[in-house]
Order: structure tokens, then sequence, then C-alpha cells
């Protein structure tokens, strides 16, 4: 049977242009020219005899027509993508992955080496930042997120929900664990904007009123850094300084913790379907599976 089909590129383009709405954004993300995007959207236009997108003052809007076919376009390119991969030998590709910045910074950077040894045919591309990459539009291929409370509201992985311990230098605390409430007489750092401190001071039997949460707070990474010189006390989660506790920069000074959050690995509705992308997923949950359970590493 023969089929109606237009040509590869012309879709590809189309499929870029579409998710980003924009012929600049796709023009990036697949390594040609504009004026390529464009002449591809616009020949397939032609052959369709549709209008795929509206030129707006400020960008590029699909038509409904523009926005049926989208829908169609997407599944079937990934279908595509996943048996050609099935294929291959090793998983092999770039991924992008949006992280949370101190999660990115403390976790996955210094773990990083370890996957490529494991994988090296797969490229990370690492984009941290606060800002919530769209993976409906391929922003990013798969995201990792702090949640505060509640639940993902897309397809995920919990990662890790480890308690908030605090942690110092070993030249500030030589002696290790002290009592909660040697702790006080230190300036205290934490990497969450609320009251974390008067919530362990209760959990510690201290009273929430023995401190005042202090009005300003440093940025975790700075935190981090500024407790390793010996600058005070760190309330913050086991996954983001566990590699400093194993190179001896930190310890944990206290058996006190509380619960304080979790970090998820957010993919979107189509899935881990790319198989660098499943390896990556699959490596970690392995690197994250002692933070998902009541003891912790650090």
């Amino acid at each position: 049977m023969s089929r109606k089909l237009p040509p590869l590129n012309a879709l590809r383009a189309f499929e870029a242009a579409g998710r980003h709405e924009s012929f600049t954004r796709a023009a990036e993300e697949l390594g040609v020219s504009h004026s390529a995007i464009s002449r591809h959207v616009r020949g397939l236009e032609h052959r369709l005899g549709a209008q795929l997108f509206r030129d707006l003052p400020r960008g590029l809007q699909l038509t409904p027509d523009g926005k049926a076919y989208l829908a169609r376009i997407i599944p079937a390119l990934d279908v595509i993508s996943e048996a050609t991969e099935e294929l291959e030998e090793a998983p092999a590709g770039q991924i992008t992955v949006s992280s949370e910045t101190l999660f990115a910074q403390r976790f996955l950077i210094p773990r990083l080496p370890d996957f490529y040894r494991t994988y090296p045919e797969i490229e990370v591309r690492l984009d941290a930042s606060q800002n919530l990459a769209d993976i409906e539009r391929y922003e990013a291929d798969i995201a990792v997120r702090f949640l505060i409370s509640g639940e993902v509201d897309a397809p995920s992985d919990l990662l890790s929900n480890a308690p908030l311990y605090p942690y110092a230098a070993p030249s500030l605390i030589p002696e290790g664990v002290v009592s909660p409430d040697d702790l006080l007489q230190f300036r205290l750092l934490k990497d969450r904007g609320r009251n974390v401190w008067q919530q362990w001071c209760e959990a510690a039997g201290l009273g929430a009123d023995r401190i005042a949460e202090p009005r300003w707070r440093m940025r975790s990474t700075l935190a981090i850094e500024a407790v390793i010189h010996g600058h005070g006390v760190y309330l913050g989660s086991a996954e983001c300084v566990e590699m400093e506790c194993r190179l001896g920069r930190l310890v944990r000074c206290s058996d006190v913790s509380i619960r304080s959050g979790s970090y998820h690995l957010v993919y979107g509705s189509r899935g881990v379907r790319r198989k660098a992308l499943r390896q990556f997923r699959r490596w970690l949950l392995e690197q994250t599976e002692p933070f998902r359970e009541a003891g912790v590493l650090a």
C-alpha cells in the first residue's frame, strides 16, 4: 500500500516549530537556520493545502488545523524514534535535564562522571534553574523538582524524601554529635525559606521560642560553602550534603531531624520512551535509593 507521506525533514521542522510556536527556537533545537525551518514549513503547508501557523505581531500561533496536525505528528515521530533506538546496540544521544539548582550542584554534578563511565555515548545537558521547564514542549526531556507538599501534577518518580539534619564543619564541632541545646550557640543557616529551625527546635524538645528565625536567608549553595568554612550550623537535606560528609568536610551534629518536602523526577505525558532517557532515569533512581528510606547515608 502506497502511503501519502510528506518529507521527514518538513515534519521535523513543523513539529519543532509547533511545540515552540517559534521558527527561531525550532532552528536552535534542530541545528539549522531560521530560513530552513520557514522553507520546510511553508512547503508542508503548500503540500497539505492548509495553513498551519498564523503570523502575529509577537510571533507564531498554530491554527486549529496546525494544532490538530501537531497532535497526531508528535506521537508518530516518537514511535519512529523509539523503534530506531531499539535497534541500536547501546543507548546514545543527547538528553536535557532541567534541575532545581541545589540538587544539580550538590547531587548530580558530582555523580555524573559515574554515569558517563557507564554510558559514554549519552550526553547530558544539565540546565540548573528554579524555573519550571515545559517538558510537553521539549524545553527539557526530564526535570528534577522540589515539592514542599502535595503531589506532583505530572507523571513522576519520587527521588528523595530525606529528612533535614543539622550539619557543621568538623573544626566547629570536633566532638561530632552534640546536644540540641549546644547547637543554638552557633550561627544557624538553612536551605529553606520557611521556619525550619523553629520546627527542628520543637522536634528536639527545645520549644520553638528558643530561637528567632533568621530574617535573611543565604542562598542554599552559599550557605553550604559558609558552613564548610566554619561559619555556623546548616539545616539541610541529606542528599545535598552526602558527598561533603563522605569527604569529611561536613559532619552531622545531631540525630534529631524533621521532614520538609521532597525531590521528584518529572517527565511528560509521553513518558520516558527514548532509550537514553530510560537509562538516565534508572541510574538516577539507583543513586537516590538511600534517600527514599528511613535511614540516610549522611
